[in-house]
């Protein structure tokens, strides 16, 4: 009796972990917490999503342009240049913390989108370093001939050389693509208002207040993972073409 009262406690205890059936409702349930005048998390969303496209834009072109001077433009200083380029990023990013903070205070900047975005437009040295490997690998001969039809060098970087180098691009897309999807600590130090916050702050905010109810915490970082998995399995064959590089 004894033993079949242990096999019957065991056989519950193992079917309460055993996975039961999906419980859709926890995904509206867990948009209902949500302050309303977020609009069942749209504005965190919209924020999120405006956030993203401009530091791709930024990031990309920029560190693209910087990485093709580096590889290809002939000037005085260069070596330099791209050594001290080099070592900004031996700087940890918390001593710019708060000399970063003081400049956007001076512009007026607190509590908008602006210190969110802005600087990728001034190029990442990491990204810099590794685009220009990619310019690198190009051969010569492909300027030279565009040269002789007549092309302006913008033309040349623009028309020749960015299709050459599109596994790189698309490696730097993802990468800014995700640490500006996972963005915590920018908006809290630049933002006041909550209904300028992105997704992370939003998915933060949720744990402090709905951390003990995990269904629901789980149902909501998931539909934040969504577009996560939908970017990387989108953008697969950029990640997984291996073009000859120099180093």
């Amino acid at each position: 009796m004894v033993l079949t009262a242990l096999k019957s406690d065991a056989e519950l205890a193992r079917g309460d972990l055993l996975p039961g059936a999906a419980r859709w409702e926890h995904f509206p349930e867990a948009l209902r917490y949500l302050p309303p005048e977020t609009l069942w998390g749209l504005t965190y969303l919209g924020n999120t999503a405006l956030l993203v496209i401009l530091n791709l834009i930024g990031v990309t072109l920029s560190s693209a342009v910087v990485a093709y001077g580096f590889a290809r433009l002939r000037f005085p200083g260069r070596n330099v240049l791209f050594w001290a380029l080099l070592a900004s990023m031996m700087l940890p990013s918390a001593v710019t913390l708060l000399p970063s903070f003081l400049l956007f205070k001076s512009l007026g900047w607190v509590d908008t989108l602006r210190p969110l975005w802005v600087p990728s437009f001034f190029a990442s040295a990491f990204y810099v370093f590794m685009l220009r490997q990619f310019f690198l690998s190009v051969p010569r001969e492909l300027e030279d001939a565009s040269a002789l039809d007549g092309c302006t060098p913008l033309q040349t970087f623009w028309c020749v050389m960015l299709p050459q180098i599109r596994p790189g691009l698309g490696v730097v897309a993802i990468g800014t693509f995700l640490s500006t999807w996972n963005n915590f600590l920018g908006p809290l130090i630049y933002l006041g208002t909550p209904e300028k916050m992105p997704l992370a702050y939003a998915l933060q905010l949720y744990q402090s207040d709905r951390g003990g109810e995990p269904a629901l915490m789980m149902a909501f970082a998931l539909m934040t993972l969504v577009p996560v998995l939908l970017v990387f399995f989108g953008a697969q064959r950029a990640l997984f073409e291996h073009p000859t590089m120099r180093w």
